[in-house]
């Protein structure tokens, strides 16, 4: 009955309607994805950076992966902190403070004088990037109406492969016209303070999550919150559904679920399992070595080292593309069917890209250029189908009480993998080269094709409350009506 009760609130929802509430929801939609910017800028500008670097501080394979993962693994802690803490201090708060972070890392690593503080300054922005990469989309996604929440919280991530196609860009531009000086790689570090401030100053002006309020019985708040992003009769109409679901326990008090009792709850335990499966498949496509590691893959598939890095600025060109195009679909098209496709796609180019190297020996005029175009291929499938659809997917899936937590723990066993393929790429690709790289990284999509089909449930067309009863009803793989 408690389920009926509230599908049928969901479904007495006035309409979405024109005004100058869904100008202010876009407003803050961008304001809050400038923390995706950093992200993407953060991770894209090691890209570019790390030769020049290397040379300039003596670095080795080792240190070279070092200081690489470094972002990734402290970006793996971030991402847990920041859920724990974004449910204990506020979305809002937590974005501003990202912000400082952020910042001070910028400017530890521009002043880096060797290795151990170059490495100290990534740490510092990868506990903002992992922070990032959980609070945004929470953000987002509480803020969003569920008609088009998809497209709103999928703007993180347009803004994250933005980010890093303005890394490649501006690693393309100071690497040709200031490579000369050694002091070049500080440069491309340094650009990311603007965003940073833009961030911080942006947040100031931000509203906090009515969710979050409505949680701690701040319901008053909420409802002034969704006054703004809502005409008044779904603002009113919406937080009534928010409190009949139970997000906002009785005298203010937030009941957050704490680990030991997710585990304990078989369709928590599974929810979060699945969260966990979704976030470590789309690392496991390999996407960040490309991201992280283009120059070299280009460079071990013929280019030069100065024509890799600009023929660099094509995948992040098409990932923008991409990232613009699932933005159009997300709210078209349901999330495991974008998923299927995404991972069909991605592990056809692994074996494509495989089968290229093996086929077309080294020194082959056209061998860059077909592996070229075969990596486009790939990130613009990965862009298209995957990537904007797993942050969407992780925003959605887990119940409020449990939403910062299990997004957190989702997103940190994703940064894992990350650091994992960050910090042992250099030496795989030095040990089995392109082919036997790019074969075993379609080996794990297949396998990640089968947990999708199999595991992972439905979540778009409906509230975040209503998708809250469908999976504590078990009905794990519900599609959309």
């Amino acid at each position: 009955m408690a389920v009926a009760s509230h599908l049928d609130a969901e479904v007495a929802l006035p309409p979405l309607a024109p005004g100058p509430h869904r100008a202010r929801l876009g407003v803050i939609s961008i304001v809050a994805c400038f923390g995706g910017l950093l992200f993407g800028y953060d991770t894209g500008v090691i890209n570019g950076a790390l030769r020049p670097m290397s040379a300039a501080l003596g670095l080795d394979a080792l240190t070279e992966g070092v200081v690489t993962s470094s972002l990734v693994f402290a970006a793996a802690v971030g991402a847990l902190l920041g859920g724990r803490l974004s449910d204990a201090l506020g979305r809002r708060r937590m974005l501003v403070a990202l912000a400082v972070v952020f910042f001070v890392g910028t400017v530890v690593l521009v002043l880096a004088p060797g290795f151990e503080a170059v490495v100290a300054g990534r740490v510092l922005l990868g506990l903002a990037v992992g922070g990032a990469s959980t609070v945004v989309p929470v953000y987002l996604a509480e803020l969003a109406p569920f008609e088009i929440r998809g497209s709103i919280s999928g703007r993180n991530e347009v803004a994250i492969v933005v980010g890093q196609l303005a890394a490649f860009v501006v690693n393309a531009i100071l690497g040709s016209a200031l490579g000369h000086l050694d002091g070049v790689w500080r440069i491309m570090f340094a650009v990311c303070a603007l965003p940073a401030i833009a961030l911080f100053v942006g947040m100031l002006r931000m509203p906090e999550s009515p969710r979050w309020l409505a949680a701690r019985g701040r319901h008053d708040e909420a409802l002034a919150v969704l006054r703004t992003v809502r005409a008044e009769d779904r603002a009113v109409a919406e937080l009534a559904q928010i409190e009949r679901a139970g997000d906002a326990p009785d005298g203010g008090r937030h009941d957050r679920l704490r680990l030991a009792e997710v585990l304990r709850t078989p369709w928590l335990r599974r929810g979060l399992l699945i969260g966990i499966g979704v976030g470590v498949a789309q690392q496991l496509t390999g996407i960040n070595s490309i991201m992280y590691y283009g120059q070299t893959v280009l460079v071990e598939s013929g280019f030069s080292a100065q024509a890799a890095l600009i023929a660099n600025v094509a995948p992040g060109v098409i990932a923008v593309v991409g990232g613009l195009v699932a933005l159009a679909m997300m709210d078209r098209l349901d999330r495991r069917t974008t998923l299927l496709i995404g991972f069909s796609l991605t592990t056809l180019c692994h074996v494509l890209i495989g089968v290229a190297s093996v086929a077309l020996e080294p020194g082959h005029p056209i061998r860059p250029f077909v592996i070229l175009a075969l990596v486009v291929a790939f990130v613009g499938a990965m862009q298209t189908f995957l990537n904007v659809a797993t942050w969407v997917y992780l925003s959605e899936v887990f119940p409020q009480r449990m939403r910062g937590l299990g997004i957190g723990i989702a997103v940190f066993a994703h940064w894992l993998a990350n650091g994992a393929i960050a910090l042992g790429f250099p030496s795989l690709i030095g040990a089995v080269g392109i082919t036997g790289t790019f074969f075993l990284f379609a080996a794990v999509g297949a396998v990640a094709l089968a947990f999708i089909a199999t595991q992972v449930p439905e979540t778009r067309g409906r509230s975040l409350e209503r998708l809250e009863h469908e999976l504590a009803a078990g009905r794990p793989l519900a599609r959309r009506r």
